[in-house]
């Protein structure tokens, strides 16, 4: 088994690199990075071609370079060029060649810091991959030699939300990590003249949130049963006027990762986010961990 993390030859950043490092020192597991470049024309096509695969060889070399510069040796890791039509394609192609159990990707260069941003190569690969991708906010950075301490569950009270606890606990457990299940609602402010309205919505989030507390209490006690049953943090509700506010209104750690599954209405063994998803994903103050439906149930 193995991580395999992309590096972008055309944009050198090592916030995807200080994650895989996180991940890889947690788990034990060895890193593969790899730079996707292009397969080359034929070779009767002329000096052109030799010129642009002189370039892009290269430009791949440099960013493995930095790469290799960036983790030092804290990880065993292997550098190499893998010639693909395209990012996805290549590191879909690579994690089924090395059996990897993640693939690692940064946020796109429009991401705000702190924050995940998926930009049209990372998107296509969410919707394709048959592994989990975990994705790094930009400029997210690791103090050297840490490992994750947390790994919190994204839980919407669904069975097939609770399968993806009971997959988050197997991954806590193999990175000797805390577990916590959080969920997340908002309650939009008033937009009437009374009171009334807001206090409706109070009421419905109020008996949403006792409805989450108590299923997940029942998780809770399902973790307790397994065989290499991880530490429990405890259950968080984070509720706000927008997404971003009902994130920040839980607490977060610097070495932390949350772990959020695909919708039910995606294609099984394949990540499709759900519009509630995909605004956690977006807000997450810390690196997310997207799940393919099939891969949470049968974890189970």
């Amino acid at each position: 088994m193995s991580i395999v993390v992309g590096v972008d030859p055309a944009h050198r950043s090592a916030s995807a690199l200080h994650l895989a490092a996180l991940l890889a020192r947690s788990s034990g597991t060895e890193l593969v990075v790899a730079a996707i470049v292009p397969p080359g024309w034929p070779t009767t096509a002329g000096s052109a071609d030799a010129e642009w695969r002189s370039y892009t060889t290269d430009t791949a070399e440099g960013a493995l370079d930095h790469a290799a510069a960036v983790l030092g040796s804290s990880v065993a890791a292997e550098y190499l060029r893998y010639e693909a039509p395209s990012a996805r394609r290549g590191l879909i192609g690579l994690a089924e060649e090395r059996d990897a159990a993640l693939i690692v990707v940064g946020s796109a260069a429009e991401a705000q810091p702190g924050r995940i941003a998926l930009g049209a190569e990372s998107d296509t690969l969410l919707h394709a991959s048959p592994v989990p991708v975990a994705i790094a906010p930009r400029g997210y950075r690791t103090e050297e030699g840490s490992r994750v301490s947390r790994v919190t569950a994204a839980y919407r009270g669904t069975g097939a939300s609770a399968g993806l606890v009971l997959g988050a606990a197997e991954v806590s457990a193999t990175l000797g990590a805390e577990l916590r299940i959080a969920s997340f609602a908002v309650v939009p402010p008033d937009s009437g003249t009374s009171g009334a309205g807001l206090d409706a919505e109070e009421a419905i989030a109020d008996t949403w949130a006792a409805d989450i507390e108590k299923h997940a209490a029942s998780l809770v006690r399902r973790v307790a049963q397994l065989e290499d049953a991880p530490t429990i943090s405890g259950v968080a509700i984070g509720r706000g006027e927008t997404w971003e506010s009902a994130l920040a209104a839980v607490e977060w750690r610097p070495d932390e990762v949350l772990v959020v599954g695909s919708s039910t209405l995606g294609p099984i063994a394949r990540v499709f986010l759900g519009s509630h998803a995909t605004k956690i994903v977006r807000h997450s103050p810390v690196p997310v961990v997207v799940v393919p439906h099939g891969v949470a149930v049968r974890e189970r």
